[in-house]
This record gives structure tokens, sequence and C-alpha cells, in this order.
């Protein structure tokens, strides 16, 4: 909170830098040398230490002063005679003498301990000067701003300005490379001095133009900054194109600048430009009598005016004003020159800047011969401030452009306010002195009221002086304030002050930069450190103020010890006893206070201790002088930390009260063993081990600091809980009432502590139901004693006054008992909540009797309202701890993993009239409980017999795992049973049904590509039992989740023309390929469910056939289910269950339903045949129009005979199909056993309805039925799958044609047993030997490569001709040719 010197960069290389400067004075002895190259080095431990701290001036005088004896003569003094500039970014360093010069660039190193700190080092070093005889006299270093949109504030480069004895001002890279040379005058370069734009302060500060100005001993020349600004870009591009280039530097023109001639001043050596001065009518009066007189006229405007102070002497301090506009910009005969051939140079193919270029003829000419230089325009001065004696050494401006420090001859430094023109301050014994200033912004935080942020920030004024004769730094407050800071340092150091930062900045760049500047550094070249002085705003304020700043540094000072991890706790009860009196300001005083209680670390005691000693203090004082606020603060704050110190020392007592409740629990046990198994059970599924965080532990101990801040205490004493974060909360309630529910506290003594204390009943109740919810585990290991002790407590807090209403009526509800009412139903710990029920009911039952007894004396029972939602409640509590339960229970391995749903009366009534349906359909899903075992369990008819099977086949396995896996799968069982038995309305098994059906389809719409899911939720849908309630969900099912990527599946098949692939199927569908073919045969049974359930409610159960129905919904000749539920959950509000939602839905139109069945079935199909098809082709345009409606509207169907081509390509898929099942079940060496046929999976592409669905569909695609039973005949034959064959043979009705087809597969056999087999026997030769010609003709004309199974047994050859013979008549052209086919055959069996 004081000024300090802060060291933030030091220069490498120092020596190196003094010898290249001073080549040519190193005459000195070795020894001498020796002495000066020690001095130089970095060993400086002994002495830097005690730089650090402006406090301890007496060290750091006897260190610098034993420096200064060690270096006298050799090594400090060399910086005085040199030139020194910093950039205002601290990033670059020049040092020159005479004709030399050193650039000093940062850079980044790390240090021993690893911190990264600034150095700067060696960049270039060189001769700067190209004329003979001429020397360095003045060098500032600008930076330039980045003109890049993505620019925070960092310059993009800098320029090194040099002037010189001859007059000439050269501009410089930071490598050194001369950009830019012009002589603007013939005399000495006296002073070079840069103004950069300004953010003004405040709406009436005129915004300054950035300007160079360079002073002559009789010219003041100044350089637009913005012309500047792009005249040095432009040549630092042109040096860098030249250089890649490898071509020479083209000569850029001149710049253009003012010169004024000053007059009436005898010497001059500094000088400040001020900028332009606003006037007021007032002063362009006043100074238009002072230089015209009384007969002076005055202009209309004000005119804008630059102001120039220069000191010297005669008079010692000058002030010119130029008027704006009266000289104009001078360019010197170069530009002259130049302009001349402009013409030319700009057709020329040179390259460079604008394209001017020299010959080689031409080079020596203009250096030879010097520039003309333009005349100065007179300026006179205005007025000064005469002084014949004293002369002026140098002038430095401050940053507002209001006030200027000036010194002299005569070790003075002056004040001067620059707009009254007149000296306001003086300081003397300051030879020699070098001056600075820093503005330094105001923080937020320092003002008591903070203005709006509308308002501007507050800036404080100080002077830096470094008098280098004594070797003091000195901060003096603005304009008459103190001397605010005072820091011994060596005798040859140098201040550094710019006085302006980036050039090329304006108002719109600037906005949201950083400008990363140092104001003021002091430069030590013993030890190479630049430091830069650190000064806290409220420095700058009064007196009055002063004492609040230091307040303030108290704050901080105490704020530091707190936050420092190990302190001792005696140190810091002394320390904060010691600020907290020390400090006056009373805001200050609470806020240390406050952050002192706030402190985790500090102790009980300590606390206690502190807050005892302020209030001691503050009561013994007048109680004018005493902030009430402050005086309430310490009494409440101690009051708290009394009682958690009482409730802390309770707590750890080792004996306990005894129960004076002994029977407490005796109206309990019965109600205990009514629930105990379920509380058993319960406590076995919660006990499972968990993750947990040690801090979110209740376990964890509550510390007072945390107890304060939960804590409030009103004037009139009484304390109130905040209730803040739902942990803190429980945390508080544990510490008050944990001890008391486990049995280790006395239970009375706690509850007199809390009522004392003034903590309201219900409070109180509150915490305590909260810890007791919250400690579930912890109360069912130990039902019966904590139960015990609730029980005491809860009459306990229901006998301090003001729990209990006095005037409470028992035919009304109580509040008080309201409240735990309230709380158990918004529980989700059910067990907790039912047993705090139990104890509450007992307590309020007791209560009532004891108000009946007391008022009424009658033997009659009290009947209260009261004890009737007591046992709605209760009876809730139980259902709600049943269902829990079962939620409860861990799914089996493998199934769908997710956390157990959490219910509590309050979630159950609030989801409405299905919500226990709907949480128990997700414990289903979660379980993977198949859905008829889950009717099993509803109807309670698990079969016994497959029980003992399973059971005796487990034995025989000796599977003990199965054993125990059948265990646990009754035991659920009987949890379902008894859960359903406590709601038999609420889950009655259609409500249950639909919303496990619902559950299931919701899942699969998460995940597609589990089919599995979609399958189940179809499965459900069949064992709802109300055709209504199955009517309305099929509807909802279809249009919510499937009819979507049912038409997506449809388009996609129609545009690939075949069974897409996997990425097509993801792409378009969102599932897989295999997915999609589940999906479709759900779509199918989804369909013809819809059908049937119309089918039913229309009184008609032939699903499957085209009928002559179009009524847009069913006509409801069963009555509709009424859904109702249990008497005490009658209270429900919210969404309508899915079962009502199904019951409101609209009927379907049958023709429409069957339409898409038929479409399903075809893409089913042939997605799992994978045969090619564009399945919409095979319907009209009626047809195609009517897919994918809404099933509940009319459309117009297709009707009449179809076109002969359509009904082709229908035909032709439905006998792809029939090929395709008969390849899928080929079992030839089942049916060559003869045994029989095998029988055939129920669904896949071996499903044993496949031929029934295609001869169903090809009923309603107008295709012959009997043409797919003769093909299916001739594929099952051509398999050699005869037994099937014959089966199906039986049903066709065209036997003639049917004869012919297997005439000729029958001789396709028989020419590869005699003619195409391998293994021919003499026999068989024989035999066709004997065979008729024309038999023998006809079987080498057939093809047996057709048949897919030729190797048929010959008695399946011999019953296939036998059956020829019964279904070809006698006179069918082919008769005669299959009797000859019979002898063959008998033939061969012969042999054989």
């Amino acid at each position: 909170m004081s000024c300090s010197l802060l060291e933030f960069c030091r220069l490498q290389e120092l020596r190196t830098v003094r010898d290249f400067l001073f080549h040519n004075q190193r005459d000195e002895p070795v020894e001498e040398k020796n002495e000066a190259d020690n001095q130089m080095s970095w060993e400086t431990s002994d002495w830097e230490s005690s730089w650090d701290n402006g406090d301890n001036q007496e060290e750091e005088t006897t260190s610098t002063t034993k420096v200064e004896e060690e270096t006298k003569g050799q090594t400090a003094p060399w910086l005085q005679d040199c030139v020194v500039a910093l950039s205002p970014c601290s990033d670059l360093l020049v040092v020159a003498r005479e004709h030399k010069a050193v650039f000093l660039s940062a850079k980044w190193r790390t240090d021993d301990s690893g911190r990264e700190e600034m150095t700067l080092g060696v960049s270039w070093s060189g001769t700067l000067s190209t004329e003979d005889g001429e020397c360095v006299s003045s060098c500032i270093c600008i930076p330039l701003a980045s003109q890049k949109r993505s620019s925070t504030g960092r310059p993009d480069w800098t320029c090194v300005v040099v002037g010189f004895t001859s007059g000439q001002v050269r501009f410089y890279t930071e490598n050194g490379v001369l950009l830019l040379a012009q002589l603007l005058h013939e005399d000495p370069v006296l002073r070079l001095k840069c103004r950069t734009y300004e953010i003004p302060r405040h709406p009436g500060v005129t915004e300054q133009h950035e300007e160079l100005s360079i002073l002559y001993p009789v010219a003041l020349v100044t350089i637009d900054g913005f012309s500047l600004f792009q005249s040095l870009r432009a040549c630092r591009n042109q040096v860098a194109r030249a250089a890649a280039a490898g071509s020479d530097v083209i000569q850029p023109p001149p710049l253009a600048y003012k010169k004024w001639g000053l007059k009436d001043m005898d010497t001059i050596v500094d000088h400040s430009s001020v900028g332009i001065m606003p006037l007021c009518v007032f002063d362009q009066m006043k100074n238009a009598s002072i230089l015209g007189g009384f007969t002076a006229s005055v202009k209309g405007n004000p005119p804008a005016m630059s102001q120039y102070v220069t000191v010297g002497g005669g008079p010692y301090t000058g002030f010119y004003y130029s008027v704006e506009g009266s000289s104009q910009p001078l360019l010197s005969h170069v530009a002259m020159a130049v302009a001349s051939k402009l013409t030319s140079a700009l057709f020329s193919a040179a390259s460079g800047w604008l394209g001017w270029k020299k010959n080689k003829n031409e080079d020596d000419a203009p250096q030879k011969q010097k520039p003309k230089v333009e005349p100065a325009t007179p300026l006179t001065i205005r007025f000064g401030l005469p002084d014949s004696r004293r002369h002026g050494e140098s002038i430095c401006l401050s940053p507002c452009n209001t006030l200027a420090g000036v010194t002299d001859d005569f070790g003075r430094v002056s004040l001067l306010d620059l707009a009254r023109g007149i000296a306001i301050r003086m300081w003397k014994g300051y030879r020699d002195a070098q001056l600075g200033w820093l503005q330094v912004p105001e923080e937020r935080s320092d003002r008591e009221f903070s203005p709006p942020t509308s308002l501007p920030r507050r800036h404080a004024m100080f002077l830096v002086i470094y008098a280098p004769r004594r070797g003091i730094l000195e901060v003096w407050g603005m304009q008459q304030g103190p001397r605010v800071g005072a820091f011994t340092v060596g005798k040859h150091c140098r201040l550094l002050y710019a006085g302006y930062r980036l050039m090329g900045v304006n108002s719109v760049t600037s906005q949201g930069w950083q400008l990363h500047t140092q104001q003021v550094c002091l430069l030590d070249p013993v030890t190479g450190a630049l430091r830069t002085v650190n000064i806290p705003f409220h420095l700058a304020l009064s007196d009055k103020k002063s004492e609040r700043a230091k307040d303030m540094h108290l704050l901080k000072r105490l704020t530091a010890l707190l936050k420092s991890r190990h302190v001792d706790p005696d140190v810091l009860e002394s320390e904060g006893k010691s600020v907290l009196l020390d400090i006056k300001h009373p805001a200050i005083k609470k806020q240390a206070l406050e952050s002192l209680l706030s402190n985790k670390n500090a102790p009980v005691s300590c606390l206690t201790n502190i807050t005892s000693t302020l209030y001691d203090t503050l009561k013994k004082q007048d109680t004018e002088d005493v902030d009430p606020l402050l005086l309430q603060l310490c009494s409440s704050q101690l009051k708290l930390l009394q009682l958690y110190s009482d409730i802390q020392q309770l707590h750890s007592f080792a004996d306990t009260e005894p129960c004076s409740d002994n029977d407490s629990l005796e109206g309990m046990n019965e109600e205990l063993s009514r629930v105990g198994p379920t509380l058993q059970r319960y406590a076995q599924f919660t006990s499972r081990p968990s993750v947990s965080f040690a801090q979110d532990s209740p376990d964890s101990p509550l510390t007072a600091q945390a107890f304060l801040s939960q804590m409030e205490c009103s004037e009139d004493g009484q304390l109130k809980v905040n209730r803040g974060a739902e942990a803190e909360w429980n945390q508080l309630g544990n510490f008050l009432f944990w001890g008391c529910l486990s049995g280790k506290s006395p239970i009375h003594k706690v509850c007199d502590t809390l009522q004392q204390a003034g903590i309201s009943p219900q409070q109180l109740l509150a915490l305590l139901l909260s810890v007791w919810l919250l400690r579930e585990k912890e109360v069912l290991q130990k039902t019966e004693e904590t139960v015990r002790n609730l029980h005491t407590l809860l009459i306990a807090l229901s006998n301090i006054k003001g729990a209990v209403e006095e005037s409470w009526d028992p035919q009304s509800v109580s509040p008080w008992w309201q409240q735990v009412r309230t709380t158990c139903i918004q529980s989700h710990n059910a067990a907790a909540a039912l047993l705090a029920a139990f104890v509450a009911h007992r307590a309020a039952k007791a209560s009532i009797t004891n108000h009946a007894d007391t008022k009424l004396h009658s033997e009659w029972e009290a009947v209260s309202l009261e004890l009737e939602q007591w046992v709605v409640c209760v009876r809730q509590l139980e259902d709600v701890l049943v269902l829990q339960t079962l939620l409860l229970v861990p799914p089996p391995q493998g199934a769908a993993a997710g956390a157990a749903s959490q219910c509590s009366i309050k979630t159950l009534l609030e989801g409405g009239t299905g919500g226990i349906a709907d949480s128990v359909s997700k414990w289903v899903f979660r379980q993977n409980l198949a859905p008829q075992r889950l009717k099993e369990i509803l109807q309670k008819r698990v079969d016994k017999d497959a029980d003992d099977q399973l059971e005796q086949k487990e034995r025989e396995e000796g599977n003990e795992k199965k054993e125990q896996s059948q265990e646990d799968t009754d035991r659920t069982a009987e949890l379902l049973v008894a859960v359903w038995e406590r709601f038999p309305h609420s889950l009655s098994p259609d409500l249950l049904f639909a919303h496990c059906c619902w559950e299931y389809v919701v899942q699969w719409n998460k995940d597609p590509e589990e089919g599995q899911c979609l399958c189940s939720a179809v499965e459900h849908l069949k064992l709802i039992s109300s055709p209504h309630i199955q009517l309305g969900i099929s509807t909802m099912m279809w249009s919510t989740f499937i009819v979507k990527r049912f038409s997506a599946a449809a388009y996609l098949m129609e545009k690939v023309g075949k069974a897409p692939k996997d990425r097509l199927c993801r792409r378009d569908v969102g599932m897989g390929d295999k997915a999609v073919t589940s999906f479709l045969g759900c779509c199918v049974q989804l369909l013809q469910i819809l059908m049937e359930v119309t089918g039913e409610l229309v009184k008609y159960h032939s699903p499957l056939t085209f009928i002559n129905y179009y009524a847009d919904s069913a006509v409801e000749e069963e009555s509709v289910p009424e859904l109702s539920v249990e008497e005490s959950w009658c209270g429900a509000e919210g969404p309508a269950s899915i079962a009502e939602l199904a019951l409101e839905q609209k009927g379907v139109h049958y023709p429409l339903v069957q339409h898409h069945c038929l479409l399903a079935s075809l893409l089913h199909a042939a997605l799992t045949f994978n045969l090619k098809v564009k399945p919409l082709n095979l319907f009209d345009s009626k047809g195609k129009n009517a897919f994918f409606r809404d099933l509940t509207t009319i459309q117009l169907m297709p009707s009449g005979d179809m076109d002969p081509g359509l009904v082709s390509l229908r035909q032709e898929f439905l006998l792809r199909v029939l090929t395709g099942w008969v390849q899928a079940i080929d079992d030839t060496s089942s049916s060559a056993s003869g045994t029989g046929c095998p029988p055939l999976p129920s669904s896949g592409p071996k499903a044993d309805w496949w031929p029934s669905l295609c001869l169903e569909l090809g009923s309603l695609l107008q295709v012959n039925p009997d043409i797919l039973r003769r093909h299916l005949v001739c594929e099952l034959y051509n398999q050699g799958l005869d037994l099937r064959a014959e089966e199906v043979m039986l049903e066709v009705e065209d036997k003639d044609v049917l004869g012919s087809q297997l005439l000729v597969l029958t001789g396709q056999r028989l020419s590869f047993m005699l003619l195409h087999s391998q293994s021919q026997t003499q026999a068989a030769m024989e035999l066709l030997a004997r065979l008729p010609p024309t038999l023998c003709t006809w079987l080498k004309a057939m093809d047996p490569s057709e048949l897919r199974c030729p190797l048929v047994p010959l008695s399946q050859s011999s019953r296939l001709v036998g059956r020829l013979i019964e279904i070809l008549p006698e006179n069918h052209a082919q008769y005669s040719l299959a009797l000859h086919l019979l002898e063959a055959v008998e033939a061969l069996t012969t042999e054989d």
C-alpha cells in the first residue's frame, strides 16, 4: 500500500557497451581495468537486496555509499556522457556517444530459479554519422503501432530518431538500417520530443494530434505524426523489398514540416510542444486586449492555437502561440528536384518506393551539394517568466498537458501551470535534477461509493524527481500534495521519461487495446537494472482519505495472513486483534471481521476471543462513536459462536441421558413387523457399494465458518437458518441432530440449547427430517433405536413454544404435522419416510388425544381430519416402499444398463394416472422380462410342472449359479405380485402391457439397431386383451414411430430396385440392413394386429381377406374399458396415461391398413430372400397414392381388374419368393430318410408360413393361386423335397398341367440316372438298350442340369411316376410316355 521500486528488466553486456563507446579512452593501467571489469560483473548480491525495499533507507544509504567508493571515477560516471533513449514499451534502449551508438533489444531468459525474466541485450552497434565532425546530440525511440486487425496494442516495430550537431535528423530501424535523412536546419539539434495520441478522459478535452518536434538554438521544427507514420512505414517496406531484390535503395521524398523562428529569447535549451489550446471567449478578449490594446477587434470564433513552452535564459521560460493555418508545410529544394523528374520516374520500369531511382552518374552530385534550407516563419514570444540570473535547463510536460516541471541552474524545480502561465510551486536543493511524471488511475474498490460505470475513472498525477547529487528518488503528489515516496538509489543513475506512447494510434484502432508502456524508468549503470516506480492511487488523497488508505493497508495485511496455509493460532489471534483495533473506519472494520470469520483455518476459540475483544472495546466507547451495525454484528456472531461451541460440546459427551420413552415403540411394533420383510429387502438393495466423494460425505465435520454462513441473527435476538445449497443444509442438520438420533448425545439438552438460542421450531423440524432421510442406510441398520430417538426428538420439538399452535382445532389440519407430511411426500427415501410417518402419526395421535382429554374429558375416541390424512399418507408410503423395492432390483447381467428410477408420492401423483404403470414398465425394460413371463406372473399362473422340470435339469447339471438365478427370479416375481396387489387398478394387465409396449418402442426409437425392442413391443401389444386399447396403441405406434422409417425403406428399395446395402440403409432409414429386415417383419405384425382388432370390433374375423368394408371407424359393439385408480391415489394430477390416450384415438380405415400390410409383406419378402424388385411398381397409380397416408382417413383404393402386365409382374415376384423359400429349407437328408417332414421355425426365411402368405398375397394381388401351388410343387420336387411336394399337390386344381410339368421333371431324374451319372452299371446300360426308341430319344433330350437335387433315391422317383399315372387322364397325349417311364423305373427297381 506504499510506493515501491520494482525491477522489471536488466541490461546484459553493459561492459561491452562501455568499451565500444569509449574505445579511444582505454589507456588506464591494467590493474584499474581489471578492477573495473570486476565491478561490472553481475556479482551484486551483497547490496542489490537492500534496494528492493524502499523503507530501509539507512541500509540502502550505507550499501550505496560502499558501492560508490569501489567504483569511484571508473565505471559509473560514463553513462552521464552518453545520449540515452528508452522506448516507452521498454523493448529497445539506445546508448550513443559522439558518432557511435549501441542498440539493445528485449530478450527473455530463464534464471537459476526457473523464472522467466526480461533482459536487454546488444542487437546492433556501429557508427551513425555520415558527415565529418558531426556527433549525436539527441535521440528518441518511437514505437509504431501495428495496422493488423488482430493487434492488441503491442508495437509493430520501433523507429530510432537521431539528431546530429550538423542539423541532420536521421531515422533508423531497430537493426540500424537508415530509412530517411533530412536537413531541416543548419544549427545543431538540441532536443527531440514526441507527442502521441491519448484517449480524452473528459468530454471537454481537445484531442491532440501526433507530432514530432525538433528544437534548434533559434528554431523549432514540427512534423505531423500521421504523415511521418505513413512515410516511415513506406520507407521500411521499400528498404525490405530492395534488400530482398538485391537492388539499390531509392531515395525517398522529403518530409513535410513546419518551421518556426523563435524570437525574443536569448538562449533556448529545451522545449515542450503542448498542443492545441482551446480558448474560451474571455481568454480571447484578454489576449486581444494585451496584444492590440483596448481598441482591438475580436473575431467571432476563437482561433485554434498551438502552444510551445521553451526554457533557457532571458526570459527564463517563454510561452509561444501559433495560430493554426498561419504557416504552410515546407518542402526543401530536394523535393523540387525530385518533382521535376516525377513524370519520367512514374513511367519507368524500375521498382521501389513510388518509382524513384538514381543513375550511377548522378550519385555523387547531390551528396556534394548541400540541399537548400527553407527559412523559418518568425514566431514572437507571447509572454514569459523573466528572471535575469536564472537559466532553465530542462522542461518536462505532464501527461495531461496542463502542468510542466522545469529545472534550472540554481538547483530548483519549478511547477508551471501552462494554462495560466504561472509557476505554482517550487522545490529547492535539486541540482542537476531529472524529472518524470506518473499518472495513476483509480481502482474501483478505492471509492467508498462506487460511481456509475458511465463516469470516467479518476486519475492522480505524481511528479518524480531524481536528485543525482544526493542519490535520492522522490515522488510528490500534485499540485500541492506531500511527498509520498522516497528511495535511496545510486548517484549515477538516469531517469528515463518518454512522455509519449505508440505512434499511429487513433480513437478507432485503440478500442480494446491494452497499451503496455512504462511511464518512468530508472536505469542504474552499475547493476544494469531497469526499475519502475509503483504508486497506489490512494496516496493522492487528502489526510482524511489517507487514514482510510491505512485501514485498507491493514485489511490487506490481514487478508494476506489469512491466505497463508500454515498459521499459528496464537499469531493469528494476536494479529487479528491488533488489526481490528487499529482500523478506524467501521465499514472496513466490519469487512475485516467478516473475512476473519469466513476463514476456514481459524479455530473457534480464536474467532471467539477476537470477536469478544472487539465487542468489549466497542461497548466501552461512546454510543455516538460506535457504528450500531458493527456492534450488532459482533453481538450476533458471538452468540452464534457460543451456540456452535455448546452443540459441539454436547455431542462430545460420552454419557447420554436415559431414555424415558421406553413405551414409545409399543404401538409401532405391529406396524414395523408388518413392513419388516419389505424393509429388509429394501435395505439389501440400498446397501450395495457405490462411489461418492469424501467432501460430500455426511460424516465430514461442519466447520464454524460453514455454521456461521448458514445462520443469521435478527435484531430481536432470534436466529434464522438461511437455506442455501442442499449439501450445506444437510450438513447443518447432521451437525445438530445426528448425534441425538444415533444415541450418542443427550436429546433434551440439545433441544433446550437450540430453543434458548431462538431458532424457530419449524426450521429445526426441517433440519431433523433432512438428516433422518439423508441417513437412511444407518437408520435401517438400527431401526428400533433410531426410531425411538426420533420419537423423543419429535415430541421435544413439538413441545417448543410456537411449534403446535395453542389455538389449533383437532378437526382442522395442523401446519406443524403438515410440514412432516409434505417432507415425507416429497422424499425419494421411501423407508426413512415411512418410518418418520409412523413416528409422526403416533406423536400426532397422542397430541390429539391429550388435547381431547383436556378439553372434553370424554371417553369417546377423538376423530379428526389430521388423523385421516395421516392414515392416507402412511398407506401411500407403504405402497411407495413396495414399489421402490421392486424398482431397486438390479437387472440381470447383459440387460440394458441404467440407474434405477427413484419414486416418491409427489412424483407418482404428478405422473398422472399412468405414473405407476410407467415406472413399472421402465423396470420391465431394465429387467428384460419376457412378455409371456410377465403375463404368467400377473395371472399367478406360473407353470409349476415346468419349474419342476427346470429344477430337475439344473440338479442334473449341478449348476449352482442357475439355482441362485432361479431363486432371485422367484423373489422378483413375488415382489411384482406384491406391487400388483397394492396397485390392482393402476397396474391392471392391459394398462401395464400398454405401458410396456410403449416403453419398448420408445427405447427402440432411441436405438433402431436394437430390433428386439420393437419385437418385444409387438409381443406386449398382442397381450392386451381390450381391443379398444390395442387399436389405439397400434395407431399411435404407427403414426409416431413406424410410418416415417417404413416409407423411407419403401422409397429406398424403389430407388435401388433390390435389397439395399448396409450403408444406404443407415443413411436413409437410420439402421443397418439386418435391422431393416427385422423392422419390416414387425411392421407386418403390427398391421396384422390392426386388421385383426378392427375385424374383432366389427365382428369380422378374416383379416387377410379383401372385404368390401369402407367404414372410416370401427363399430364399437364391445364396451370401452373403464380405467380407475386406487382410492388412496385419487389425487393424481398430471399427463394422461397411454391407455387413456389410446382410447381417444379414432378408428382406422380397414382397406387402407390392408393395403399397407400388403406392401410391408412384399418389402419383408424382398429383403428376406434378397430379391430384385421395385415394390411400388407392383401397384397402379391409385395404390401408390394411397400409401403412407393417415390410417384413419378414407383413400381412393384400387378396384376392378388389374392390368395384365402388372399382374404378370406380381406373379413373377411371388414365384421368386416361393423359390427362395424352397431353397432356404433345403433338408433333403431329412426327407430322404423317409421319416416325414421335420418341423420348421416360426420366423426367418425358413418359416413355415411363407407359402400360405404367398397364396394369400396372390389372392389379394389378383394372381391365380393354382399357378403358385403348381410352381411350389415343382420347386419342391426340383429340390428333392418329395414329401412336402406331395402335401401341396393335394391342393392343386389343374392336375393336367401339373402332370405335364412333373413328367418333364421325372424324365430329367431318369436321364441323369441312366445317361449322366458317374456310376453307370451294366444293368442300367442293358435297360437303356431295351427301352423303346421313342422313350430313349426323349430321355436323351432331357437336361438334368436344371435339377437342383438330381441325386434322388429311386424309390422317390418311382413314387413320383406313380403319382403321375394317377393324375394324368388316359386320353392325355403324354399318358403313354408316362407308362413307359413306369416300366423303366420298375425294371430298375427290380434289378436293384
